[in-house]
């Protein structure tokens, strides 16, 4: 026979006890003691499954912790849609005076930038989607005049045109060609 003796009754699992240590209310005066019984001595040490449990949820605290760090951070770059390929589009006005002037620049969604009383020579290069085709138009003011526009496609010159006299307008436009469809892996 062993020299140990135990109480009767069912018999727990560790988890259980530590479920049950957890919700069970500790005061000051027997937490210690209960400490000291469940260690088998009366020295006041931790359980050792106590310490294991602790570690444990520890672990899993920092755990989620570094995947709601990653979620929050940078979650959703992996998921945004890849962005549309570009090509690099100039467009150039020259002339005498003012004009007003609208050009598709890098939107996707296709919206026009507007430029009002833009003083000439005026140039600008931008990202264009591919498929979208890029587009200038100019129109002169009541004062009348001449001024030109013209498109280049990764610098090379596409079209031009020119507005002459009151109010007078022109608009540049090129191809630009749809992506290449991905190759299957």
């Amino acid at each position: 026979m062993s020299s140990e003796t135990r109480e009767a009754g069912p018999s727990t699992s560790t988890a259980e006890r530590a479920e049950a240590d957890a919700d069970a209310p500790e005061t000051a005066g027997t937490a210690g003691a209960d400490a000291g019984n469940d260690a088998g001595g009366e020295d006041g040490k931790t359980h050792p499954d106590r310490t294991v449990l602790i570690a444990a949820v520890g672990f899993l605290v920092l755990c989620l912790g570094v995947v709601l760090f990653g979620v929050l951070r940078g979650g959703d770059e992996d998921r945004a849609e890849p962005k549309a390929p570009t090509a690099p589009v100039t467009y150039e006005v020259t002339g005498e005076g003012t004009v007003d002037l609208s050009y598709q620049g890098a939107s996707e969604q296709g919206t026009a930038e507007t430029v009002s009383g833009a003083r000439l020579p005026w140039k600008k290069t931008v990202e264009v989607p591919l498929g979208e085709n890029p587009v200038i138009r100019i129109t002169l003011g009541e004062q009348g005049g001449q001024a030109r526009c013209a498109v280049a496609v990764r610098g090379r010159h596409v079209q031009s045109a020119t507005a002459a006299g009151e109010f007078g307008r022109a608009t540049c436009s090129a191809p630009l060609p749809a992506p290449a469809p991905e190759a299957s892996g």
